[in-house]
């Protein structure tokens, strides 16, 4: 099944110069969807992680159907002052802004073996600040994956780990 075809594209959002890469399609259909979420469980089988880390909120959307088809405990990477309690938290750069990701320390626990996953690899800020919170744990990063990859960005430089994309567009 080509993916790809699920996936909506806009120009100029959400400012000009920006290509928006849209997953509606992919999770209105839920063969594409089950597709989906079955090529990354076979990519991450042999990483054998213990935990899934995604970042709010469509990291989310592929992070805990993954983690219920795996198995294993999904914990999510929030925004600031969306966790109560102690939290890891790290600050970091996105393509257009500097944002924070906090995830709860009863969450993630020294030993567990993490796969990251998001919706979409742009310049890797993202990946790079959950590996920061993975790394102040403790946790052991077995991998990443996303369902979109802009190459021309080149996120996956960023990583020093696997990583997998399903779809590929050049920005």
């Amino acid at each position: 099944m080509d993916l790809k075809q699920y996936i909506g594209v806009t120009e100029g959002f959400p400012k000009p110069g920006i290509s928006w890469k849209d997953i509606s399609p992919l999770l209105a259909c839920p063969e594409a969807f089950q597709e989906a979420i079955n090529r990354m469980a076979d990519w991450a089988a042999d990483k054998k992680p213990t935990l899934i880390i995604g970042p709010e909120s469509r990291g989310f959307v592929f992070g805990a159907p993954l983690a219920y088809k795996m198995g294993i405990p999904f914990a999510m990477a929030r925004k600031k002052g969306k966790l109560p309690g102690k939290t890891y938290a790290v600050k970091y750069a996105l393509e257009y802004g500097v944002d924070e990701l906090e995830v709860s320390s009863t969450a993630i626990k020294e030993g567990d073996r993490a796969l990251l996953i998001d919706d979409l690899m742009a310049t890797g800020g993202t990946f790079r600040a959950m590996k920061e919170i993975c790394e102040a744990a403790g946790v052991e990063i077995v991998g990443a994956i996303t369902a979109i990859e802009l190459t021309d960005l080149n996120g996956r430089a960023v990583l020093d780990i696997p990583y997998e994309s399903l779809i590929k567009y050049n920005h």
